[in-house]
C-alpha cells in the first residue's frame, strides 16, 4: 500500500501537464496513476470514518462509500458524453472483481495456504445478489433486441430503482435482521487511528482531488485512446475499473495471503454487488439529471460475459473454500474475455 501513496506526488504533474497543453497521454496517464493512491486515501478514511461511528453505520458507509473513487470518474465521464465509457467501466468493474481481483486473491493466498476456507452463509446471500445483477442486466438487454422501436429508457430506469430496493434490503439483511450471520467478518475490528477530524478532512480532500483529476482524465480520454490506439470500450472494461479499484484489489490480495480469504472474498463479491446494484443504478438517474441518456441495455456480449463471470465466480466459491488453481482458472477466463474485448 506505501507504494501506491508514492503515486500522489504525480497530482501537480498531472495539473501541470493539462493547463501546458502537453499531450493528451501524458495528461491521462499522470492523472490515471494520480487517482490510484488517492481512491487509496479515500478507502482508508471511509474505514476510519466507519470505525468511529459503530459497526452498523460502519458497515453501512463501507457498503455504499466503497466505490465511491469509481463513481466520481464515472459521473464525471457521463456528464462529458462519455455513455460507451460508462457503460464500458461498470461491465468492467463486476469482471475485474469477479475474475481478477478474485482469482489473483485465491491464486496468491493458495501459494502459501493449500485450501483457504470461506463463510459459506455469505457466499449464498451474495451469489443470489449476484443473479438478481445479472438479471436486472438482461432483461433491458434482451428488451432493446427484441423492441428496437421502443425506448429502454423508462424500463432502465425502473429496473435501476428495484436494484437500489434489492441492496437496500441486502444492507437490512446483513447489518440489522441477520447481523450476528455475518458477524465473523466484523471479529477483527479495530479502533480507529485517526482522529475524527483528520478523518473527515483526508476524506473530503481526497474526493475532491478525485474530482478534479478525474476532469483531467475524461478529458484527455478521446485523444490518449486514440494515440495508444485502444477503444472506449476496452478502456472502460479495463483501465478504468483498476485505477478506480487498485487499492481495493491491492488490499483483497494482502487479506489472502495472510490467510484471511474471507475478507478478501467481501471485498471482491461485496464491490460487484455494490457496483451492480447501486453504482450502475445511480448512473442512470445521473444521466437524466445530466440530460445524458444512458440505459441499462447493455452490449449482448457484455451482458453474457457479467453472467459467465457471475457463473464462475459462484463455481469457485460454492464450498466455501479456494486453492490456487481456482484462483488461476479465473484469471485465464479474464484474459479470455479481456483478448476478445481487445478485438471490439
Amino acid at each position: 500500500m506505501k507504494v501506491l501513496y508514492g503515486f500522489i506526488g504525480l497530482m501537480p504533474l498531472a495539473v501541470a501537464a493539462h493547463f501546458l497543453h502537453w499531450p493528451p497521454i501524458v495528461v491521462f496517464a499522470t492523472s490515471a496513476m494520480a487517482i490510484i493512491p488517492l481512491s487509496a486515501l479515500l478507502g482508508r478514511a471511509t474505514e476510519e470514518l466507519a470505525a468511529h461511528v459503530g459497526p452498523t453505520i460502519g458497515g453501512f458507509l463501507n457498503a455504499t462509500l466503497g466505490n465511491l473513487a469509481e463513481l466520481i470518474i464515472a459521473s464525471l465521464a457521463l456528464r462529458a458524453g462519455l455513455i460507451d465509457l460508462v457503460m464500458s467501466s461498470i461491465t468492467g468493474s463486476i469482471l475485474g472483481n469477479l475474475l481478477l481481483v478474485l482469482g489473483a486473491s485465491a491464486f496468491a493466498g493458495g501459494l502459501k495456504y493449500p485450501i483457504q476456507k470461506f463463510d459459506s452463509h455469505f457466499v449464498g446471500v451474495n451469489s443470489s445478489l449476484l443473479v438478481t445483477a445479472v438479471i436486472g442486466l438482461v432483461v433491458p438487454a434482451v428488451f432493446a433486441a427484441w423492441h428496437p422501436t421502443h425506448s429502454s429508457i423508462s424500463l432502465s430506469v425502473d429496473v435501476a430503482a428495484l436494484l437500489m430496493f434489492g441492496y437496500l434490503l441486502s444492507l437490512v439483511y446483513s447489518m440489522i435482521t441477520n447481523r450476528a450471520a455475518f458477524a465473523s467478518n466484523r471479529e477483527h475490528e479495530e479502533p480507529p487511528d485517526w482522529k475524527m477530524g483528520r478523518t473527515v478532512t483526508v476524506l473530503v480532500l481526497s474526493a475532491a482531488a478525485i474530482g478534479v483529476l478525474s476532469e483531467l482524465l475524461v478529458g484527455a480520454t478521446a485523444e490518449a485512446t486514440k494515440a495508444l490506439g485502444l477503444s472506449h470500450f476496452f478502456v472502460g472494461l479495463v483501465l478504468v475499473p483498476i485505477i478506480g479499484n487498485a487499492a481495493e484489489h491491492s488490499s483483497a490480495i494482502l487479506m489472502a495471503r495472510k490467510d484471511r480469504m474471507d475478507i478478501a472474498v467481501s471485498i471482491a463479491v461485496g464491490s460487484s454487488v455494490q457496483v451492480a446494484l447501486l453504482v450502475a443504478p445511480l448512473l442512470v438517474f445521473l444521466g437524466r439529471a445530466f440530460n445524458q441518456p444512458m440505459t441499462l441495455a447493455f452490449r449482448p456480449f457484455e451482458v453474457v460475459s457479467v453472467a459467465l463471470a457471475v457463473w464462475s465466480a459462484t463455481q469457485m466459491m460454492t464450498d466455501a473454500e479456494s486453492n490456487w488453481l481456482e484462483g488461476m482458472l479465473l484469471l485465464v477466463v479474464y484474459a479470455v474475455m479481456g483478448s476478445a474485448f481487445y478485438l471490439i
